[in-house]
């Protein structure tokens, strides 16, 4: 449906769209506790590379977890997209673990790396001892989506894990029931209309269903392809009409700009500012006082 955007790009989206959901199936084991009321807040990208620089992980995304009342010291996730396993280094996110602990002044840092392909020789943990001491324990969260069974979380309540299931393991012949179980899964979670747009492209940039395989899927599953396809046509709809509505609230301030024009010469800066901000009904009240009005401010006040 769109354009095919990185990785990266695509699951920063879907972090910053659904924090709870992301920080309950990348990092269930640090946060079972994470309460609806748990105020979870983006870490501006800006405001790392101030302190870090850029050459620290600019798609990555810190989540800064507040409980209300202070009820517990504030919780820092760091989440990671890794495409390529063997591009993944874990010395990098030492470092960079130590560089947020050391930046938001906390011990409290839970470092959650998601890899979209498997690898058995991904390093989980980092020692740095000599032979009579132990001086730096490192571990991580970790998730290898590929390992994941799909069929396992056919159900889930999690939009995170239903957009995730092309993601996941799957036998080739569950090609088309893998797809379903996610779109379903979409219609049932997110009732906005324009993340669900956004959200079918996201599920068919992973699932790259070939011609037979969609044909297949809108015999097999008739109901979810007419949701999709209503989706579309209301979505479509209500651009055309945004579209008229805008085209018409420009055509009547061009046309009072010009008759102001015509009587009383170049508008100033306010008059101006007043017509880019007023509403269709108070540009259409205008217009009707023009004809009587002796001055620009007669006519605008």
């Amino acid at each position: 449906m769109g354009q095919r955007k990185s990785h990266d790009q695509n699951f920063k989206n879907l972090i910053l769209d659904y924090p709870h959901e992301s920080l309950a199936f990348f990092a269930a084991e640090e946060a079972e506790n994470l309460t609806p009321s748990v105020k979870i807040t983006p870490i501006r990208q800006e405001q790392l590379k101030g302190r870090l620089g850029d050459r620290f992980h600019e798609l990555d995304v810190p989540l800064l977890v507040e409980w209300p009342c202070g009820k517990r010291e504030a919780l820092l996730f760091t989440l990671e997209e890794e495409t390529d396993p063997n591009r993944f280094s874990i010395h990098r996110l030492a470092h960079y673990t130590l560089h947020l602990s050391e930046l938001f002044e906390t011990e409290r840092v839970v470092p959650v790396v998601f890899f979209l392909h498997s690898n058995q020789n991904i390093a989980e943990s980092l020692h740095i001892k000599s032979e009579r001491h132990s001086y730096l324990q490192f571990n991580y969260l970790h998730t290898q989506l590929s390992s994941l069974s799909a069929e396992q979380f056919f159900n889930s309540q999690n939009i995170v894990a239903r957009l995730n299931l092309p993601n996941m393991h799957w036998a080739d012949k569950d090609k088309i029931d893998v797809y379903a179980n996610a779109i379903q899964g979409l219609f049932a979670l997110e009732p906005d209309l324009e993340k669900q747009l956004k959200y079918i492209d996201f599920v068919d940039i992973y699932s790259e269903l070939d011609e037979d395989e969609r044909q297949a899927y809108q015999r097999r599953y008739p109901q979810e392809e007419s949701k999709m396809a209503g989706l579309a046509e209301r979505l479509r709809n209500e651009g055309m009409q945004q579209g008229m509505q805008q085209g018409l609230h420009e055509g009547i301030e061009g046309a009072l700009r010009l008759q102001l024009k015509l009587k009383f010469g170049e508008l100033p800066g306010w008059a101006e500012a007043k017509l880019r901000q007023a509403s269709d009904e108070q540009l259409t009240h205008w217009l009707t006082r023009i004809l009587n009005a002796d001055s620009l401010t007669g006519v605008l006040s």
